[in-house]
């Protein structure tokens, strides 16, 4: 199994906790970019609709219909990395910050409009060409900006080896990841912007600010306010990135913890018990049948079951799934299993029971 720095931006791998260098990760080979695993020709094991809406990805946008918010310092990364493949993501990048929509100081940002579709339009994950990442490559069908991937982008999979286990997991390395990058982006700009800090601007929202009319037309804010906002660095954001950078590299082994505190701490304790779980996963004593699991039966007459994610099922054979309903949660999974085998002459294996509850269709009791 990879490492989990393998699976992050390599600007971490001096910064990040013991815990990142060595513990092995499970290998998230259900989710795949290449072949993307939810578009209609590759789709295994997936749930395709829930509700009557379709949970199909179109291969033109595949996950990418979420837009990154990406830390001053992974800007400067970006702008500073000069191999040709990333020529593309640079000219993007460029030509974001010269917008100057969702440009700050402590962030690149994708426009307030795209937020608030975002956020009320969710069911169209991975199905509307609007929401398209400006990042995303039609000719590849990849990211332009790969090696520096905020937290999001870096630990989202569709489906998880683990199942709900990998999800839990995978969801604490982005919190830890972005509480990782809100401070070290408040740290840099602290260094090179302090009244950007000092005032309170780098403190996050609690309620989206309604939509101005240069949100809806995606024009830049009016030259004033931009100017007030980035002081003696309007005009030369691009260089502002890149100190920022510099800034976080050169950090000490032990910088990162300083800046997170007892926060950093307790998210990492909790993140190092997912992972345990994650990789070593035990067969509860006692197990029911989800009752609010998906059931779609399929043309062959094998069922897929849902329950954890809308993007992720277990295919079974028919008659298996006939053998669920025995699993009530009042007698232990031991006594269900020979209950089976001496009244129906079959049988459900540990590794299937155990793949069964990764995924919720069963659920301890």
């Amino acid at each position: 199994m990879p490492r989990l720095l393998d699976s992050l931006p390599l600007l971490y791998r001096d910064l990040l906790p013991r815990f990142f260098q060595g513990d092995v990760v499970p290998e998230e080979t259900k989710a795949t970019c290449s072949q993307c695993a939810m578009c209609q020709d590759t789709a295994q094991g997936t749930v395709e609709s829930v509700d009557g809406v379709s949970r199909m990805f179109r291969p033109d946008t595949k996950c990418c219909t979420y837009s990154p918010r990406l830390p001053n310092y992974l800007v400067g990364a970006l702008l500073s990395d000069e191999r040709p493949e990333l020529a593309e993501g640079r000219r993007r990048m460029e030509e974001k910050i010269a917008s100057r929509v969702g440009v700050t100081p402590q962030w690149v940002k994708p426009p307030a409009k795209f937020q608030f579709l975002y956020k009320n339009g969710h069911q169209f994950f991975g199905r509307a060409a609007s929401l398209r990442c400006a990042y995303f490559s039609l000719d590849s069908g990849g990211c332009t900006i790969w090696p520096y991937r905020e937290a999001v982008c870096s630990t989202f999979f569709c489906k998880y080896v683990a199942g709900a286990d990998g999800r839990k997991f995978w969801m604490s390395v982005k919190t830890y990841l972005t509480l990782a990058e809100i401070q070290l982006s408040r740290w840099a700009a602290l260094q090179l912007l302090p009244d950007y800090v000092l005032s309170g601007r780098d403190r996050a929202e609690t309620q989206q600010a309604p939509l101005s009319v240069e949100d809806l037309d995606d024009t830049a804010p009016p030259a004033k306010a931009y100017a007030a906002l980035w002081k003696e660095h309007a005009g030369r954001e691009l260089d502002y990135y890149r100190d920022c950078y510099q800034l976080v590299k050169s950090l000490p082994p032990d910088g990162l913890e300083k800046l997170l505190g007892l926060d950093g701490t307790i998210e990492l304790k909790t993140l190092e018990t997912l992972h345990d779980t994650a990789v070593s996963p035990r067969l509860p004593r006692t197990l029911k049948l989800n009752p609010d699991a998906t059931v779609q039966w399929l043309q062959d007459g094998s069922v897929a079951l849902g329950a954890y994610s809308e993007f992720d099922a277990v295919a079974l054979p028919g008659e298996a799934y006939g053998l669920l309903v025995d699993f009530t949660g009042r007698e232990p999974v031991t006594a269900v299993r020979q209950h089976l085998r001496d009244n129906k002459q079959a049988d459900l294996s540990e590794d299937v029971l155990l793949e069964l509850y990764r995924h919720r269709i069963l659920v301890e009791a």
